[in-house]
């Protein structure tokens, strides 16, 4: 840890190690203010060890007044402002402001009519058309931007990050895709690089040689920015001196947008080669590799190797603030690694609801950082029917605080489902959830009777003085396969296959969530033929927009087969290998040959009948996760950790 720990110097302001929390949006702020949780989240981030912590974006002009940003462009939030400068600069760590404008970058269903650009031309993803900002309209920007920054500096801040990638405005200046004005802002590479440049220039001037100014700038945007163009564009940005540090970012608002926050079906670190290709181009100026960076080791290679100066960790340290600390106290096995899942971009992005992470379900509280359980006012009994997520979360948390915790578990392993789904493509960091979860309960005493599906008579010869059903959901048989397997129950038989199997496998989709699509690659795989059928208009409606993305690349790169608009029909032909794909609106028969597989993927009711009887026994009952209402992982390990911390408390 000797390279992650070393302290470096950043416009004459030291910091006490290399590790960076890249800017995440939390949506905490609140009438455009600070609030206590949002300064938690930040703190907490602090305590734990980063030293240097570039903020959400925020309001930097006044066009850009929104609710859930806090506002610096004018003196109304000043003690809001200083409030969370001094809760973070009081770990010894730096705060940056960072200075971000979308432009016509849109990532939500629907278009902006109020978007401004480099040049009236659509955005990729959502065809938003914006208004070309006049070279006088820039000039404004740069100026508000510089006064704002300017303002951050008194209130404590350490320094701004310029957000210029993923699409945004600056990116979006720096393009000749969609700049393609023949003013002095446009044309040729200098033109393209001087709202950026002019901007630093104008942020140094007013604030000083030791007040930081970071860049995000583009590596490979998947459009237009490639790494020759990209390294083009940080040499003219860095020539004059100006800049502190570059943090080279992928993918932008076009189909590309999945680059930006690579899931579990990318490898981690995919990004370091181009990381180490770009810094190259720079001599001198410190580079912060970044992009599903998960492991204290890898980080600390990457930096003894001199890939990059600095290292920064945004959903990683998401998941777990004290990441850091938790390393250099020799307790890396004791982190809450991030799965990847991008449940925390959808939240803030699709959902406009303050972040959350599927791995953290302390994420924000006061003392969120290394966080220990405290004893239980009343200790009891406590039978957990269910080993999945939400189940084994409330056993750890619930035995740590004192109670004697006792859990049925249908199979031989614990994690439920997700265990199923970290054996399937991109579902490694899975095992991440449910192994932290056993190894807590194992520390804490948690007896788990293993391969037992529990009746009532089981558990009442428990005597529990409370009971926690975490049984899960299963799947609803759709009307034509009521005798079939669901995918759950087939899948787990197709991962014992060894060679590829003759005929066709056919799935039929009505869940549209990304472990479906899993699935659906593995089928692919295994068989000589896999048609996908599902009777909405388009796949993965409920995945992430980057997460949608990916499938729908990585289907399309596979040729895989797929039947929209359609529902399965079984006539007497499927004896002989023949399944009916029918069009749901006007009953077009496609016939589907030699059907070696049929399953499907649906809806979940949940499994909560023993609820009932156990209230009728007078026993304290708490239904959580799937068991209550079939839904995700977050929900699952939420609702467990508030369970197993709320026994005994009445």
């Amino acid at each position: 840890m000797a390279s992650l720990m070393s302290p470096y110097t950043l416009a004459g302001r030291r910091l006490r190690n290399r590790l960076i929390h890249a800017s995440m949006s939390t949506r905490m702020a609140q009438a455009a203010g600070v609030t206590d949780r949002l300064v938690d989240y930040y703190a907490n981030r602090a305590k734990g060890g980063a030293a240097l912590i570039v903020t959400e974006p925020l309001s930097m002009a006044q066009h850009q007044d929104l609710a859930s940003r806090v506002r610096a462009f004018n003196d109304d939030q000043i003690k809001g402002l200083e409030r969370w400068a001094s809760a973070v600069e009081a770990h010894d760590c730096r705060l940056l402001g960072q200075i971000f404008e979308r432009g016509r970058g849109r990532n939500l269903p629907g278009r902006n009519p109020d978007a401004i650009g480099a040049s009236a031309l659509p955005d990729d993803l959502s065809w938003t058309v914006p208004r070309a900002l006049t070279a006088g309209e820039i000039e404004g920007l740069i100026e508000e931007f510089a006064l704002s920054s300017a303002r951050l500096q008194r209130c404590g801040f350490s320094g701004v990050e310029l957000s210029a990638a993923h699409g945004h405005l600056f990116h979006q200046f720096l393009s000749p895709q969609p700049n393609v004005r023949t003013d002095r802002y446009g044309g040729d590479l200098r033109g393209r690089t001087r709202l950026v440049a002019e901007l630093v220039a104008a942020i140094r001037a007013r604030c000083g040689r030791d007040f930081i100014i970071g860049l995000k700038l583009p590596g490979d945007d998947g459009v237009a920015i490639g790494p020759k163009e990209a390294a083009a564009i940080a040499v003219e940005l860095t020539r004059p001196g100006n800049v502190d540090y570059v943090c080279f970012a992928q993918g932008s608002h076009a189909r590309s947008l999945e680059m930006h926050v690579p899931d579990g079906h990318w490898p981690r670190m995919p990004y370091l080669g181009l990381t180490r290709e770009l810094r190259r181009a720079i001599p001198g100026v410190p580079v912060a590799a970044v992009g599903r960076i998960t492991d204290p080791a890898e980080a600390d290679a990457l930096l003894q190797r001199g890939d990059a100066e600095l290292v920064a960790l945004g959903r990683a340290l998401v998941t777990d603030p004290a990441w850091l600390l938790k390393a250099q106290a020799g307790r890396a096995h004791e982190i809450r690694h991030c799965v990847a899942c991008n449940t925390c971009w959808d939240r803030i992005t699709a959902q406009n609801l303050p972040i959350a992470c599927d791995n953290n379900p302390r994420l924000a509280e006061p003392d969120e950082v290394d966080w220990r359980p405290k004893p239980a006012r009343h200790k009891k009994r406590v039978v957990v029917v269910g080993a999945g997520l939400a189940g084994m979360e409330a056993a750890w948390v619930a035995a740590a605080r004192g109670h004697e915790v006792i859990v049925f578990s249908r199979s031989r392993e614990t994690g439920g489902k997700a265990r199923l789904r970290a054996r399937l493509p991109g579902g490694d960091g899975f095992a991440n959830v449910f192994g932290y979860q056993l190894a807590q309960g194992q520390k804490r005493g948690v007896r788990i009777e293993e391969g037992v599906t529990a009746a009532l008579a089981d558990i009442l010869a428990l005597r529990p003085d409370c009971v926690v059903l975490a049984a899960g959901a299963s799947m609803i048989p759709p009307a034509f396969a009521p005798s079939l397997p669901d995918l759950r129950t087939a899948i787990a038989d197709v991962l014992k296959l060894r060679s590829r199997q003759a005929g066709t496998a056919v799935l039929y989709d009505m869940d549209h969530t990304e472990g479906t699509y899993a699935a659906a690659e593995l089928l692919h795989e295994r068989f000589e033929r896999f048609v996908l059928v599902t009777p909405r208009d388009s796949i993965a409606q409920s995945a992430p927009l980057v997460t949608r993305q990916g499938i729908l690349r990585r289907l399309s790169e596979k040729r895989v087969d797929l039947a929209v608009l359609s529902e399965v029909r079984l006539d007497d032909g499927f004896e002989e290998g023949r399944v009916q794909c029918v069009n749901v609106y006007n009953g077009d028969v496609r016939m589907i040959e030699n059907v070696a597989f049929l399953s499907w993927s649906t809806p979940r009711a949940p499994e909560a009948s023993l609820a009932g009887p156990l209230r009728e026994a007078g026993i304290e009952v708490r239904v959580i996760g799937d068991c209550r209402s079939a839904r995700g992982v977050l929900e699952a390990t939420s609702e467990g950790h508030f369970v197993g911390n709320a026994i005994g408390e009445d």
